[in-house]
């Protein structure tokens, strides 16, 4: 049972202008539970959902990615089709294997546990593709995390499509030990006009680049003006999420009690940065964007992975937010 929306869309929620494509860059790869392998990484999901909610009429994601020439691929490129995403940008390779994540439950904290093999195909990312893809369809917003630049080919390759481009970068931090060093992490929050993090990695990140004894919206405030981060987010689970605008300063969401039991929490943030960012490229009110996203990942925690396996679930959503999409005449 899908949780409903709550909160109507106003009448000027969405933009009649078609937003042209956002670029998602980074892993596609399974989440593999004790039990089952779910098509995931973090910028499928989030192409996942802004296909689900917007369909290319109104927003085209268009996922780069790569992957091996094995069975996992084909299943793999299987789910990319049934979600209504582009293989374009999706790259071959047969040196490497498809990606896999090791998904297990931690009984002892109740939180999920990655072991995620090294020398994998996303690891191998092509920088000439992707320059050859910005040349073809110039987006307006490149999606990106940390996780996807723990090989030097891959960062090579995301560092030659920014710098390459004139948009802005979302930067969705994703902190996974040992992957992640603190160059990168320099690197990716000066590539960022918008930043989406939680609030341990947001205590990581103050610790490495702006330490101090305050509180975390102190924190989040000093990150964003040191490295000139128009808009900064911090998720913090069921007690919602905060916004900061260098502009407008400090807002806050809290999630509404839902009906819906928790299953598990993986893939909740790609969730709340898919409506964050469609809400972005749609003009919402800031205020919108942020409760709109807190109430849209609450949601996906009631489902078994990061990403619904029918299309149904995302039909309220649209409904309410008004992004219905228009039936061919």
């Amino acid at each position: 049972m899908t949780a409903a929306p709550t909160s109507p869309a106003s009448p000027s929620s969405t933009s009649t202008d078609f937003p042209g494509t956002v670029f998602l860059f980074g892993e596609l790869l399974a989440d593999c539970f004790p039990d089952r392998e779910i098509p995931g990484g973090a910028p499928f999901n989030v192409a996942h959902h802004l296909c689900g909610l917007a369909g290319s009429q109104i927003l085209r994601p268009l996922l780069i990615s790569r992957i091996g020439q094995d069975a996992r691929a084909s299943r793999l490129l299987a789910a990319c089709r049934a979600a209504g995403l582009s293989s374009e940008g999706i790259q071959h390779d047969g040196q490497h294997p498809s990606g896999r994540v090791e998904v297990t439950f931690s009984q002892t904290n109740g939180l999920h546990r990655f072991d995620i093999p090294p020398q994998q195909a996303w690891d191998f990312i092509d920088g000439a593709a992707c320059e050859a893809l910005l040349l073809a369809h110039r987006p307006r917003l490149i999606y990106f995390g940390t996780l996807a630049q723990r090989n030097n080919v891959s960062r090579a390759a995301l560092k030659r499509l920014l710098s390459r481009s004139r948009t802005n970068g979302f930067l969705d931090v994703n902190l996974r030990p040992p992957w992640v060093g603190k160059d990168v992490l320099h690197w990716s929050l000066n590539q960022a006009d918008t930043l989406k993090l939680n609030e341990d990695e947001l205590a990581e990140l103050a610790t490495l680049f702006s330490p101090g004894d305050d509180a975390p919206q102190a924190q989040a405030e000093r990150l964003a003006r040191q490295f000139r981060i128009r808009c900064l987010l911090v998720t913090r689970g069921a007690r919602g999420a905060w916004l900061f605008e260098r502009e407008r300063g400090w807002r806050e969401s809290v999630v509404a009690s839902s009906a819906v039991p928790i299953i598990d929490t993986v893939g909740a943030g790609d969730a709340f940065s898919a409506v964050f960012l469609l809400g972005l490229q749609l003009k919402w009110a800031p205020a919108d964007c942020l409760e709109r996203a807190n109430q849209f990942a609450a949601a996906v925690c009631g489902l078994r992975g990061a990403v619904p396996s029918d299309a149904d679930f995302y039909l309220p959503w649209r409904q309410r937010w008004g992004l219905e999409r228009k039936k061919p005449a």
